[in-house]
């Protein structure tokens, strides 16, 4: 074989590149021979090695702020089974207890109590009512039990007419009264008398599945009972308006006939739904706070509540004279021969 002929080979190119190295090919770059004194250093023994350099003292951690341990939360279910369960009445409705110190605290009439000034200034007022209720035609009879408490502004003293108004009513013999907190806005008889709120009238309105004698508190006080305002609503003035509001209000009265239903509106001249539940009575006690209401104010109210026919004025906070004579008195005297 001539040496210009190429050698052929076989295999694979590992094989190749091997026996190339193996036979010298031309042509080929030789192996490099590493230079002296570029061995990997043998490692020393500990011993022999020189000293170590000090190192510098590793920085301090720095505070890292993690969220709070998350508190395992109270087991809500054991203290819902530890709670007792509402006083129910023999009707079923849930049973409540009037607060008769909050009551004298608040200069308000207390069942049971000596009678008092409030309590003959009161008697004059529930029984022009009363007379009003009994002397209507057949046909009002039931509206006629149906009677509105309101005011021309706030603050007037509707609510403290209202529940003083049912306390008195109460006392009669022949009638059951029925205070409904109807200031959806701000209810505050329940709070009055220290009761704890719950589901009323606004329920009843918006859900034709709930009973709206089922959502009526009886009271330890004879012949009174409590029905509360309810949930709040954005429409509660659609609510009143509306065809079942009418059928809901009418049932109030008609479920009993020795039933008086009081209701605790909203200023007429600040909430819109006063002048609508006017429309369901039979009757309208208005307010009007001595040397406060105007006399605009007054006839823009009676204005407002025109659809009922019967409207009578309450004059409250007059001024007595200091010494002079007034009602009440007369049962503190002691009788002369």
């Amino acid at each position: 074989m001539n040496e210009s002929t190429p050698r052929k080979f076989k295999g694979s190119l590992l094989e190749r590149a091997a026996e190339r190295r193996a036979f010298g090919v031309p042509g080929e770059i030789p192996p490099v021979e590493k230079p002296k004194g570029s061995e990997a250093p043998v490692a020393q023994p500990e011993s022999a090695a020189q000293p170590k350099a000090e190192l510098p003292p590793a920085p301090k951690p720095i505070p890292v702020e993690c969220e709070a341990p998350v508190k395992p939360q109270p087991d809500r279910s054991r203290e819902a089974a530890a709670r007792p369960a509402p006083a129910r009445s023999a009707s079923g409705r849930r049973m409540v207890t009037v607060d008769r110190a909050l009551l004298e605290q608040k200069g308000m009439l207390v069942p049971g109590a000596p009678v008092s000034a409030l309590a003959e200034e009161m008697r004059l007022v529930k029984r022009q009512l009363l007379i009003t209720a009994n002397t209507v035609a057949a046909a009002d009879a039931q509206r006629a039990r149906m009677i509105l408490v309101g005011s021309a502004r706030p603050d007037d003293g509707k609510t403290f007419c209202a529940i003083n108004l049912a306390v008195s009513m109460a006392a009669e013999q022949d009638v059951e009264i029925l205070l409904v907190d109807a200031d959806f806005a701000k209810p505050d008889v329940l709070a009055t008398l220290g009761v704890e709120e719950g589901p009323g009238l606004l329920d009843a309105l918006g859900d034709p599945a709930i009973d709206v004698e089922r959502l009526i508190c009886d009271t330890d006080v004879a012949n009174l009972s409590i029905l509360p305002a309810g949930t709040k609503s954005d429409s509660d003035t659609e609510l009143l308006a509306s065809g079942r509001a009418h059928a809901i209000l009418d049932r109030l009265a008609a479920a009993n006939p020795r039933r008086v239903v009081i209701f605790d509106s909203p200023p007429v001249l600040a909430a819109s739904s006063a002048s609508v539940l006017a429309m369901h009575v039979g009757q309208v006690m208005l307010v009007v706070r001595a040397d406060s209401t105007s006399e605009s104010e007054l006839r823009e109210a009676v204005q407002m509540l025109d659809r009922c026919d019967h409207i009578q004025l309450v004059l409250n906070g007059v001024t007595f004279t200091p010494g002079g004579k007034r009602f009440g008195s007369y049962y503190d005297q002691e009788s002369r021969k």
